[in-house]
C-alpha cells in the first residue's frame, strides 16, 4: 500500500481552531499543557500518577466487565504503577459507525506501541472509553454499507449502553452480507455496551485494546467528590464559560456550551439534566423527580451511579479514574477540550496531551489505478468538483480554452475606439464602455461553451475523474465520515492490519492509502 500525505490545512475540511492548535499558535498556548510530540510524554508520565487504590477499583471493574469475554486483554497490567493508558472515546455507533471511529481506535493502539518503543521501562495500554451513558440515540442508530443506509428503530430511551441490541435482528434480514461477528455480538448480549465490548475485543483485543464502560457504581464513587462540588458550588460552568469567551475573543467558534450543573440524573430509560431551583431544591428536567439538597447528596453517597457527567465533566471523570497520558480525538473533540483546562486546574488534575487521531482516505486498487492514469495529485482530489473538472480539462486539452491573447488585442483596440469617441463627443464614453462590457460578457460565454465542448471531447476522462471523486467523497464529504469499515473489510480481511501498519500517530496530516 502506497501512502501519500497532504497537510490538513490543504483539504479545506477542518476548523481554524483545530488547525491553529496543530500549528502551535502562540495565542492558544494557555489552553493546553503540552503539545503532543514524543518528548512531551516523558514530562506527562512524571506529572500523572494514579494512586493504587484507584487502580485496584479500576481493575476490579474491568474484570467484571470482561468476565464473559474469551481471549481478553491483560487488564491486571493496570495495577502496576509504571503502567499508563492512552485513551480515545466515542459513542456506540451500530456496526462501528463511520470509518473514523475505527481510525481513532487504530491511532490509539499504534500510539501505545510507539510509546513502548520510546519508553521501554513503562507499559502503555490503549483504552476505548465507550460512551455508554450518552442518550443521543439518533447519532448511533444508523450506518451505511456499500451505499445503502440502515437504521435501528426502537422505543427504548435513556443511556444507549443499557439498551437491548437484540432488536437489531430485523436489520440482519435487510443486509445482504453475512455479518457473523455482529450477529453474535448483538443477538447474544442484552446490553449494547456488552455487545460493543465483544466485537471490539474480537477486532482489536489481540492488540491490547481495553474497552471501558464507566457507567459503573464503583468508578462513579471515585468521582463523587467532583460531583458533590458540582451540585453544591456549580463551579465548572463558570470556568468553562470564561475560557469559551477567551477563545471567542480570539476569533474562534467554540464547540460546547456549559450548564450551571453539568450532571445528568441517570437510571434505566432515563438520562435527564439536573437543575437547581431558586429555593435551593433540585429537579430532574422532564420528570416529576425533585430533591432537597440533603436528599440529593444522600443519593450521591448511596448511589453515585445515578449521576452522569455531561461533556464538560466527562473528560475529568476519565482522567480521575485512569492513569491516562493522552486523549486521542477528532477535529471537534480537540477544540472542545481546549475549553476545559481551567476545570482541571480547579480540581488539581493533570491535563492530558491532546492528540488528533489519524486522518485517512483509503483508495482501493481500481480507484488507485484511475488516479495514477488521470495524473491526479492528493491536492487535486480535495478540490471541489467544478474546480477539479476545469483543471483536468485544461491540463489535458490540446487547445487553448481562453482568449487571453485575443482579449489583449481587442482591449487595446477598444481603448483606441474609446479615445477617438471621447475626442468627438465625451458623452459617447458610456456607450463605448457598455459595448466593451457586452463584448467581455460574450467572451466569457464563448469560453464556457468551448470548455463544455472540450469536456465532451474528453468525456471518458471526465467520467472517470468524477467516478473517482464520488467514490472517495461520498455525498461530497470525506470518506471516513460516512463509509463503514466493512465496505473494505469484507473485500479484504487484511484491511485493519494494513491500516495498523500504515498509521503513524504523530503524523498530523491527511493520509491517502492507495492499494496497488
Amino acid at each position: 500500500m502506497d501512502c501519500q500525505y497532504l497537510p490538513l490545512a490543504s483539504t479545506g475540511q477542518f476548523s481554524q481552531l483545530f488547525l491553529d492548535y496543530l500549528s502551535q499558535k502562540d495565542s492558544l498556548r494557555p489552553f493546553y499543557s503540552r503539545f503532543p510530540d514524543l518528548a512531551a510524554f516523558r514530562e506527562q508520565i512524571q506529572e500523572k500518577q494514579l494512586d493504587q487504590a484507584t487502580r485496584q477499583i479500576l481493575v476490579r471493574s474491568l474484570e467484571r466487565q470482561y468476565q464473559h469475554i474469551h481471549n481478553k486483554p491483560n487488564v491486571s497490567a493496570l495495577l502496576q504503577p509504571n503502567t499508563f493508558t492512552v485513551t480515545t472515546g466515542h459513542q456506540l455507533n451500530i456496526f462501528t459507525g463511520p470509518l473514523y471511529i475505527v481510525y481513532k481506535l487504530i491511532t490509539t493502539i499504534t500510539l501505545a506501541r510507539q510509546l513502548k518503543e520510546a519508553y521501554p521501562e513503562f507499559n502503555f495500554v490503549p483504552v476505548y472509553w465507550m460512551a455508554t451513558e450518552d442518550h443521543d440515540f439518533a447519532e448511533i442508530n444508523h450506518f451505511s454499507l456499500f451505499g445503502k443506509h440502515y437504521v435501528w428503530q426502537t422505543e427504548q430511551r435513556g443511556a444507549v449502553g443499557r439498551m437491548n441490541p437484540q432488536e437489531l435482528k430485523t436489520l440482519f434480514g435487510q443486509i445482504p452480507e453475512k455479518l457473523t461477528l455482529f450477529e453474535t455480538a448483538y443477538l447474544n448480549h442484552t446490553t449494547l455496551a456488552d455487545a460493543v465490548r465483544y466485537y471490539i475485543n474480537e477486532l482489536f483485543g489481540a492488540e491490547g485494546l481495553i474497552c471501558l464502560d464507566a457507567d459503573d457504581r464503583d468508578l462513579k464513587r471515585i468521582f463523587s467528590p467532583v460531583m458533590r462540588d458540582e451540585l453544591l458550588k456549580q463551579t465548572s460552568g463558570g470556568l468553562v464559560q470564561e475560557r469559551t469567551e477567551q477563545l471567542e475573543q480570539l476569533g474562534y467558534k467554540t464547540v460546547i456550551a456549559p450548564r450551571d450543573i453539568n450532571l445528568f440524573y441517570l437510571e434505566d430509560q432515563l438520562r435527564e439534566r439536573i437543575e437547581r431551583r431558586e429555593d435551593g431544591t433540585y429537579r430532574v428536567l422532564h420528570t416529576k423527580l425533585s430533591f432537597s439538597e440533603n436528599e440529593l447528596l444522600a443519593l450521591l453517597d448511596e448511589s453515585p451511579e445515578c449521576f452522569s457527567p455531561n461533556v464538560v465533566l466527562r473528560p475529568l471523570y476519565q482522567e480521575t479514574i485512569l492513569p491516562n497520558l493522552a486523549y486521542i480525538g477528532g477535529p471537534s473533540e480537540v477544540p472542545y477540550w481546549l475549553q476545559l483546562k481551567s476545570v482541571f486546574e480547579y480540581f488539581k488534575a493533570p491535563f492530558p496531551l491532546l492528540m488528533p487521531r489519524n486522518f485517512a482516505m483509503y483508495v482501493p486498487a481500481v480507484a488507485a489505478k484511475r488516479i495514477h492514469k488521470l495524473g491526479l495529485t492528493p491536492e487535486a482530489l480535495f478540490q471541489d468538483t467544478i474546480t477539479l473538472k476545469r483543471a483536468f480539462v485544461e491540463h489535458h486539452t490540446r487547445h487553448t480554452l481562453k482568449f487571453d491573447k485575443e482579449n489583449k488585442t481587442v482591449n487595446q483596440a477598444l481603448d483606441a475606439i474609446l479615445h477617438k469617441a471621447q475626442m468627438v463627443d465625451p458623452t459617447l464614453e458610456k456607450a463605448v464602455l457598455a459595448e466593451t462590457k457586452r463584448f467581455a460578457n460574450a467572451v466569457v460565454r464563448l469560453e464556457q461553451k468551448m470548455r463544455r465542448a472540450e469536456e465532451r471531447n474528453q468525456e471518458t476522462g471526465v467520467r472517470q475523474l468524477l467516478a473517482v471523486k464520488n467514490e472517495l467523497f461520498p455525498n461530497g464529504g470525506l470518506q471516513e465520515r460516512s463509509e463503514n469499515f466493512l465496505t473494505f473489510y469484507l473485500n479484504d480481511r487484511q484491511f485493519l492490519r494494513k491500516m495498523l501498519a500504515a498509521f503513524d500517530p504523530f503524523n498530523y496530516q491527511m493520509q491517502l492509502c492507495l492499494e496497488s
